[in-house]
Protein backbone atom coordinates (compact mmCIF):
# COMPACT_ATOMS: atom_id res chain seq x y z
CA UNK A 1 0.00 0.00 0.00
CA UNK A 2 1.57 3.64 -0.95
CA UNK A 3 0.94 6.24 1.53
CA UNK A 4 0.41 9.20 0.37
CA UNK A 5 2.70 12.48 1.95
CA UNK A 6 1.20 15.96 1.96
CA UNK A 7 3.54 19.14 2.70
CA UNK A 8 2.76 20.38 6.45
CA UNK A 9 4.06 22.80 9.02
CA UNK A 10 4.85 20.98 12.56
CA UNK A 11 3.51 23.79 14.85
CA UNK A 12 6.06 22.15 17.69
CA UNK A 13 9.15 22.57 16.21
CA UNK A 14 8.83 24.88 13.34
CA UNK A 15 9.88 23.29 10.87
CA UNK A 16 7.72 22.59 7.32
CA UNK A 17 7.87 19.45 5.16
CA UNK A 18 7.28 19.63 1.29
CA UNK A 19 7.10 17.12 -0.75
CA UNK A 20 7.56 20.00 -4.17
CA UNK A 21 9.94 22.52 -5.13
CA UNK A 22 6.89 24.98 -4.73
CA UNK A 23 5.52 24.10 -1.20
CA UNK A 24 9.13 25.24 -0.10
CA UNK A 25 6.88 28.44 -0.04
CA UNK A 26 5.53 27.61 3.18
CA UNK A 27 8.99 29.14 4.62
CA UNK A 28 6.97 32.50 4.03
CA UNK A 29 4.00 31.33 6.97
CA UNK A 30 4.34 33.54 10.03
CA UNK A 31 5.13 30.31 12.19
CA UNK A 32 7.70 28.56 10.08
CA UNK A 33 11.56 28.53 10.78
CA UNK A 34 12.19 26.15 8.16
CA UNK A 35 11.04 24.05 5.51
CA UNK A 36 12.57 20.87 4.39
CA UNK A 37 12.12 19.49 1.28
CA UNK A 38 11.61 15.43 1.27
CA UNK A 39 13.36 14.06 -1.79
CA UNK A 40 16.05 11.44 -2.39
CA UNK A 41 18.83 11.20 -4.94
CA UNK A 42 18.60 8.29 -7.68
CA UNK A 43 21.37 5.78 -6.29
CA UNK A 44 23.01 5.70 -9.19
CA UNK A 45 23.71 9.21 -8.85
CA UNK A 46 24.77 8.95 -5.50
CA UNK A 47 27.08 5.96 -5.76
CA UNK A 48 28.74 7.71 -8.34
CA UNK A 49 29.44 10.64 -6.64
CA UNK A 50 30.03 9.05 -3.05
CA UNK A 51 32.45 7.10 -5.31
CA UNK A 52 34.77 10.31 -6.61
CA UNK A 53 38.29 11.10 -5.19
CA UNK A 54 37.70 14.37 -3.11
CA UNK A 55 39.87 16.48 -5.45
CA UNK A 56 37.80 15.56 -8.36
CA UNK A 57 34.60 17.22 -5.92
CA UNK A 58 33.95 20.56 -7.25
CA UNK A 59 34.26 24.08 -4.99
CA UNK A 60 33.60 27.76 -5.68
CA UNK A 61 32.25 30.69 -4.22
CA UNK A 62 30.23 33.01 -6.76
CA UNK A 63 27.96 36.14 -6.56
CA UNK A 64 25.96 35.73 -9.74
CA UNK A 65 22.43 35.18 -11.31
CA UNK A 66 20.39 31.64 -11.05
CA UNK A 67 20.73 31.85 -14.94
CA UNK A 68 24.41 32.01 -14.66
CA UNK A 69 24.72 28.93 -12.57
CA UNK A 70 24.79 26.34 -15.16
CA UNK A 71 27.81 27.70 -17.27
CA UNK A 72 29.74 28.89 -14.23
CA UNK A 73 29.27 24.97 -12.92
CA UNK A 74 30.18 23.36 -15.98
CA UNK A 75 33.82 25.63 -15.86
CA UNK A 76 34.60 24.48 -12.32
CA UNK A 77 34.14 20.86 -12.87
CA UNK A 78 36.06 20.82 -15.75
CA UNK A 79 38.40 22.95 -13.81
CA UNK A 80 38.14 20.40 -10.80
CA UNK A 81 38.09 17.32 -12.91
CA UNK A 82 35.38 15.99 -12.33
CA UNK A 83 34.59 13.76 -15.00
CA UNK A 84 32.05 13.89 -17.32
CA UNK A 85 28.78 12.43 -17.89
CA UNK A 86 25.36 12.11 -17.19
CA UNK A 87 24.98 11.96 -13.16
CA UNK A 88 27.61 15.12 -13.44
CA UNK A 89 24.82 16.94 -15.63
CA UNK A 90 22.19 16.26 -13.01
CA UNK A 91 24.82 17.74 -9.93
CA UNK A 92 24.70 20.79 -12.39
CA UNK A 93 21.19 21.03 -13.07
CA UNK A 94 20.30 20.20 -9.65
CA UNK A 95 22.23 23.13 -8.23
CA UNK A 96 20.95 25.41 -11.19
CA UNK A 97 17.26 24.67 -10.41
CA UNK A 98 18.28 25.25 -6.67
CA UNK A 99 19.52 28.44 -7.19
CA UNK A 100 16.26 29.95 -9.23
CA UNK A 101 13.74 27.90 -6.77
CA UNK A 102 15.58 29.80 -3.92
CA UNK A 103 15.66 33.27 -5.57
CA UNK A 104 12.23 33.17 -6.83
CA UNK A 105 11.36 32.36 -3.15
CA UNK A 106 13.36 35.30 -1.54
CA UNK A 107 12.41 37.69 -4.68
CA UNK A 108 16.18 38.23 -5.75
CA UNK A 109 17.71 38.18 -8.72
CA UNK A 110 21.02 37.39 -7.68
CA UNK A 111 22.28 34.96 -5.25
CA UNK A 112 25.88 33.67 -3.34
CA UNK A 113 26.63 30.40 -4.30
CA UNK A 114 29.22 28.16 -2.06
CA UNK A 115 29.83 24.43 -2.84
CA UNK A 116 32.14 23.45 -0.56
CA UNK A 117 34.16 20.21 -0.12
CA UNK A 118 34.29 19.81 3.76
CA UNK A 119 36.42 17.00 5.93
CA UNK A 120 36.45 19.34 9.06
CA UNK A 121 33.98 20.17 11.55
CA UNK A 122 33.13 23.47 9.74
CA UNK A 123 30.86 25.27 12.06
CA UNK A 124 30.16 22.81 14.71
CA UNK A 125 28.03 25.30 17.16
CA UNK A 126 24.89 25.56 17.13
CA UNK A 127 22.80 28.68 15.80
CA UNK A 128 20.67 31.00 13.22
CA UNK A 129 22.77 32.48 10.33
CA UNK A 130 22.75 36.46 10.36
CA UNK A 131 20.82 37.12 7.19
CA UNK A 132 17.35 36.86 5.88
CA UNK A 133 17.51 33.04 4.67
CA UNK A 134 19.99 30.24 3.64
CA UNK A 135 19.10 26.96 1.26
CA UNK A 136 21.45 24.12 1.99
CA UNK A 137 21.72 21.15 0.02
CA UNK A 138 24.21 18.18 1.24
CA UNK A 139 24.53 15.96 -1.82
CA UNK A 140 27.50 13.77 -0.29
CA UNK A 141 28.07 12.77 3.08
CA UNK A 142 26.14 13.82 6.41
CA UNK A 143 23.33 16.44 6.08
CA UNK A 144 23.04 19.80 8.10
CA UNK A 145 21.95 18.97 11.78
CA UNK A 146 19.06 21.28 12.82
CA UNK A 147 17.22 21.13 16.57
CA UNK A 148 14.81 23.41 18.67
CA UNK A 149 16.44 25.09 21.68
CA UNK A 150 14.76 27.86 23.89
CA UNK A 151 17.97 28.92 25.41
CA UNK A 152 20.49 29.23 22.57
CA UNK A 153 21.90 25.70 24.15
CA UNK A 154 22.43 22.77 21.89
CA UNK A 155 19.09 20.96 21.50
CA UNK A 156 18.52 17.78 23.27
CA UNK A 157 16.64 16.34 20.03
CA UNK A 158 19.10 16.23 17.11
CA UNK A 159 17.84 15.84 13.83
CA UNK A 160 20.07 15.16 10.81
CA UNK A 161 18.78 16.39 7.44
CA UNK A 162 18.86 13.45 5.16
CA UNK A 163 21.68 13.84 2.07
CA UNK A 164 20.22 15.17 -1.27
CA UNK A 165 16.97 17.25 0.48
CA UNK A 166 17.67 20.87 0.50
CA UNK A 167 16.54 23.03 3.57
CA UNK A 168 15.54 26.65 3.46
CA UNK A 169 16.44 27.96 6.78
CA UNK A 170 15.03 31.48 8.08
CA UNK A 171 17.81 33.75 9.62
CA UNK A 172 18.43 36.30 12.53
CA UNK A 173 17.72 39.39 9.62
CA UNK A 174 14.07 37.52 9.18
CA UNK A 175 12.92 39.56 12.07
CA UNK A 176 11.27 36.40 13.97
CA UNK A 177 12.18 34.80 17.49
CA UNK A 178 12.03 31.63 16.17
CA UNK A 179 14.39 28.74 18.40
CA UNK A 180 15.69 26.10 15.59
CA UNK A 181 19.52 26.03 15.57
CA UNK A 182 21.85 24.27 13.10
CA UNK A 183 24.89 23.41 12.28
CA UNK A 184 27.75 21.56 10.14
CA UNK A 185 28.04 17.78 11.72
CA UNK A 186 30.84 17.48 13.58
CA UNK A 187 33.27 14.61 11.31
CA UNK A 188 36.46 15.67 11.61
CA UNK A 189 38.94 12.70 11.78
CA UNK A 190 36.67 10.43 10.36
CA UNK A 191 37.54 10.45 6.56
CA UNK A 192 34.13 11.67 5.67
CA UNK A 193 34.04 14.52 3.02
CA UNK A 194 31.28 15.58 2.50
CA UNK A 195 29.86 18.16 -0.68
CA UNK A 196 27.55 20.77 0.45
CA UNK A 197 25.81 23.36 -1.85
CA UNK A 198 24.60 27.19 0.63
CA UNK A 199 23.02 29.42 -1.57
CA UNK A 200 21.74 32.96 0.15
CA UNK A 201 19.99 35.88 -1.50
CA UNK A 202 21.92 39.39 -2.67
CA UNK A 203 19.81 41.86 -2.99
CA UNK A 204 23.17 44.45 -4.61
CA UNK A 205 25.82 42.51 -5.76
CA UNK A 206 27.75 45.30 -5.58
CA UNK A 207 27.68 45.91 -1.72
CA UNK A 208 28.95 41.84 -1.35
CA UNK A 209 31.87 41.82 1.05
Amino acid sequence: MKIERTSRLDPATGIGFADTPQALSLIHKPDCAAVLWRRQPTPCFQAWLDALPPEQLPRTRTVLRPSDVRVKLEQVCDGQGTPEGPERDTLIDDAAALADIFAGLMGVTWVRLRLEAISTNACRRFHVDMLTARLICTYRGTGTQIGVSSDGAEPKQITTVATGAPIVLRGADWGTGHTLLHRSPPIEGSGEVRLVLVLDPVADPEQVQ
